[in-house]
């Protein structure tokens, strides 16, 4: 089974900026429809970013502007550009993609953003 494997987490100053990084276990991995989800403790994991399965780029109004997906194929990576923190996003961040009809998610990697 593939596995997906979050790191660049850390603690940051608001105002700061942090990149985050998904690689997955198969070189041959392609993050084609996934995306990045994080979840504070008590409350539901929620979207931040992804690639859709209509090619799309979708992004929750609360990291727009600030936050940018991507991806690198080539080494299986999908990668999370956060700038301009705020203590709100404060969470646990995981990476998700579809694999044959399962949802594939990382450990998580904690962002802490002190105001």
């Amino acid at each position: 089974q593939v596995q997906l494997v979050e790191s660049g987490g850390g603690a940051v100053q608001a105002g700061g900026s942090l990149r985050l990084s998904c690689a997955a276990s198969q070189s041959t991995w392609r993050f084609n429809i996934a995306g990045w989800y994080r979840q504070v403790p008590g409350n539901q994991r929620e979207l931040v970013a992804r690639f859709s399965d209509n090619g799309s780029v979708d992004y929750a109004d609360a990291v727009k502007g600030r936050f940018t997906i991507s991806r690198d194929n080539t080494k299986s990576t999908m990668y999370l550009q956060m700038n301009s923190l705020i203590p709100e996003d404060t969470a646990v961040y995981y990476c998700n993609a579809p694999w044959f009809g399962q949802s594939l998610w990382g450990q998580g990697t904690q962002v802490t953003v002190a105001s």
